[in-house]
């Protein structure tokens, strides 16, 4: 059985050395190749401190190791969908895109069921971490593994340390003006247990779950042990649902508040409806609650938010079939970024596509909870 590592990195390529030291001393089996999940920006410190400085081939050679298929091909950097690379993990979004880019490595690799995977969470930021223990969690096997390393005190954080070396070497320490002997280094790795459940779905579930990004892989696992239900929280502007969270702009959250606030939760956009500005109001009212972005005023007659709040609705126009089809597709677009289909299909606002008044509803049977601000 082929054994790989595959760690998650940041600013300290020595990890990858401290692990496979680590694995050696305790007589662990040695990775046949090594793989590494990092940003734009950390690649290159990688690629300078293992290949370039040539601490990786150092290591192997002084302690007479086998040789491991590691090169730069082997250093997967974070990216999107539309192959733009990650250059950090700081913003919000880039979570997300980190997050569905780890999970879909991990599915790759443990579906080879004539490989055994070492996963290494000791480098990178936390939420990496997180994400690469979440994944081996969800598609880990039994011959599988999960690991952190340690240095001892003294040799944490210090640039030029990668292990401890058989002879004697001195760098500098932590401090300014300090020295330390790498051959004086304990590197302790630890093996953490974690809860493996890929035996707990059926293939045709693992099989979405391998195709799926983070956040649908999270509702799909939730989908499965727990009934479908909504809440929405008006101060957030989030709607969510099988423990994702998905924000939105207070125009289509107001829109689907809109709906579900309706007899039946139905309504036809009709003639009557295109000419009645009280189904304005009740849009607007939702809208001015979440504080939304006062141009949507202006597409209504308003001048301002000044003329919702002194009821100056002389220029109210009615809501059109055009602005409900138009967010209507931002809303459902949205959801179907982060949510499997079967679950935006059961949350959705249908339309049944009647020419000159479709009728457009939510499901009758669906739990809605909404969280106005005072009830916090």
């Amino acid at each position: 059985m082929k054994n790989i590592l595959v760690a998650v990195t940041g600013a300290s390529p020595q990890v990858l050395t401290e692990t496979l030291f680590g694995l050696h001393i305790q007589g662990k089996a040695l990775p046949e190749e090594v793989f590494v999940i990092t940003t734009k920006n950390s690649k290159q410190m990688l690629v300078d401190g293992l290949f370039e400085q040539g601490h990786w081939q150092r290591l192997i050679t002084d302690y007479s190791l086998p040789q491991i298929k590691f090169d730069e091909s082997n250093i997967w950097v974070i990216s999107d969908e539309q192959g733009n690379e990650l250059e950090d993990a700081k913003g919000e979004e880039d979570q997300s895109t980190m997050a569905d880019f780890i999970t879909r490595k991990v599915a790759m690799l443990t579906a080879d069921t004539s490989c055994a995977i070492h996963a290494s969470i000791a480098g990178g930021r936390k939420t990496m971490a997180f994400y690469m223990g979440y994944a081996m969690s969800l598609y880990g096997r039994e011959q599988d593994a999960l690991s952190h390393v340690f240095v001892n005190d003294e040799f944490e954080f210090v640039r030029d340390f990668y292990y401890p070396t058989l002879q004697e070497h001195w760098i500098d320490g932590k401090t300014a003006g300090s020295r330390v002997n790498t051959k004086d280094a304990h590197v302790t790795l630890a093996e953490i247990p974690f809860v493996r459940m890929r035996k707990q779905f059926e293939s045709d579930l693992l099989n979405q779950l391998e195709d799926s990004s983070f956040s649908k892989t999270v509702a799909l696992m939730n989908a499965a042990s727990q009934p479908l239900a909504v809440s929405i929280s008006l101060k957030s502007r989030t709607l969510s649902v099988l423990g994702i969270d998905i924000k939105l702009s207070a125009k289509l959250l107001a829109l689907y508040l809109f709906m579900l606030s309706q007899p039946q939760r139905k309504i036809k956009v009709g003639s009557g409806f295109i000419k009645n500005t009280d189904f304005t109001k009740q849009y607007l009212q939702f809208f001015y609650d979440m504080k939304g972005d006062v141009r949507v005023y202006g597409t209504f007659g308003l001048e301002d938010e000044g003329d919702w709040v002194r009821g100056q609705f002389d220029n109210l126009q009615p809501l059109n079939a055009k602005f409900i089809q138009e967010v209507l597709s931002q809303l459902h677009k949205k959801l179907i970024q982060l949510l499997p289909n079967d679950v935006v299909d059961h949350i959705k606002v249908h339309s049944d596509g009647v020419k000159g008044g479709s009728t457009y509803s939510v499901s009758e049977t669906l739990t809605v909870d909404v969280i106005h601000p005072c009830d916090l």
